[in-house]
């Protein structure tokens, strides 16, 4: 197809939002050929089927590059108890947390991991997103990370989205390992990421490297199979305190370090050198009322890449909307619209090694969004409002 009259958000580059008004975008099978001004469209192109967009903004579709939306149950409760003055790290001693969402999940069959799953993915599709990563951990056995993770493939089957898997067996120490989790890494979590693996399951590792969860050395030993495994790997780090996470991310060359609020320049410096990104997730900042906000001025400092995700999980962020995401991170951590834009597009497909996504260009994705907007800051300026006209997914609407 041919969009024509579209005011473009192209993000060709990272110092603006590279805007070309009365601008159009030639799509050929799944990809941009072509981008530029109406006026300018080259002749082999003027063939394709015309769509008008009578000015509206387009803007690369949206990613979310941080979810566990494959989960059973909920953690309401949990919700009241904090309100109520219990912290997060307080509920999870005392057998809540991640471990009452594994008892929920392994109880749960695929079709209805399936079904509740779908219910998010619907809401993200609805405000654009192309491509969910979305990480096991809620099984913390071999049946159920498999089990996730096998759900999680199924998502793509049942919609038009595309979905990147992250193993997370190093997610949360179960009831039965409780006293021994260096164990539990070895006898649970590595086999099993050698299984998903081999059944074609996983795209990249994960862990959770704090301090009610597993300690650098604990992540270092799934890190060194996902690497014997050609696997990339991500970490969530310095989310509640500063354990070192970071830094090991780094030497193992990840593609992000996530939540990152008590990292320091030290870590930024880091990141920056091997080009990890530094996912902001302001979700769980905001439900979990946290006061330790992520270095924000020194990632700018450094020139590393921030990207923004949802999150999405029941207990610490139950947030499905990418729009809301991008507000968060505006009003609560500063950062600008165009920040947030390049968050959810482009350096979201970074964190993801997705090179050919995020951007308009020519041989990118045809991954895009038609908004019912003037400027692309509209996205992160608006509060709970979704303007989006259409998606464009792989080339077709």
């Amino acid at each position: 197809m041919l969009l024509t009259n579209a005011n473009i958000a192209t993000l060709r580059n990272d110092d603006g939002f590279n805007l070309i008004p009365d601008g159009a975008i030639a799509i050929k099978g799944q990809d941009i050929a072509w981008v530029g001004h109406t006026s300018e469209i080259p002749a082999q192109y003027k063939n394709l089927k015309v769509t008008d967009v009578a000015g509206r903004l387009i803007t690369p579709a949206l990613i979310d590059c941080h979810s566990h939306v494959v989960f059973g149950g909920n953690r309401a409760a949990e919700f009241e108890l904090r309100l109520n003055g219990a912290s997060y790290e307080e509920v999870a001693k005392n057998g809540g947390g991640i471990v009452s969402t594994v008892k929920a999940t392994r109880a749960a069959s695929e079709q209805e991991l399936l079904n509740d799953a779908l219910t998010r993915v619907d809401a993200m599709i609805k405000e654009g997103v192309a491509l969910i990563e979305i990480k096991s951990g809620y099984g913390l056995d071999q049946d159920t990370e498999l089990k996730m993770l096998r759900v999680a493939r199924m998502i793509a089957q049942s919609r038009p989205i595309d979905i990147r898997t992250s193993f997370l067996g190093a997610h949360a120490i179960p009831a039965e390992y409780a006293s021994n989790p260096d164990a539990y890494i070895d006898e649970m979590c590595i086999p099993t990421l050698r299984t998903a693996h081999n059944e074609g399951l996983v795209d990249a590792v994960d862990g959770f490297c704090e301090s009610i969860a597993f300690t650098p050395a604990q992540i270092a030993r799934v890190f060194d199979v996902a690497k014997e495994l050609n696997l990339p790997v991500k970490l969530h780090a310095e989310q509640l305190s500063h354990l070192g996470g970071t830094q090991l991310a780094t030497q193992y060359n990840a593609l992000s370090a996530d939540h990152v609020e008590y990292a320091n320049d030290a870590d930024a410096m880091a990141m920056a050198e091997t080009g990890t990104v530094a996912v902001i997730l302001p979700g769980a900042f905001y439900t979990l009322r946290e006061t330790q906000a992520p270095p924000i001025h020194s990632f700018r400092k450094h020139g590393v890449t921030m990207a923004l995700a949802t999150d999405c999980n029941p207990g610490s962020s139950p947030l499905v909307s990418p729009l809301l995401t991008m507000n968060m991170a505006c009003t609560l951590f500063r950062m600008t619209p165009l920040e947030a834009m390049l968050g959810v597009t482009a350096h979201a497909a970074t964190a993801l090694g997705e090179t050919h996504r995020g951007r308009i260009v020519a041989g990118a994705r045809a991954d895009l969004c038609i908004w019912n907007a003037d400027h692309p800051a509209e996205l992160s300026y608006r509060i709970g409002f979704n303007p989006l006209h259409t998606r464009i997914f792989k080339g077709k609407t």
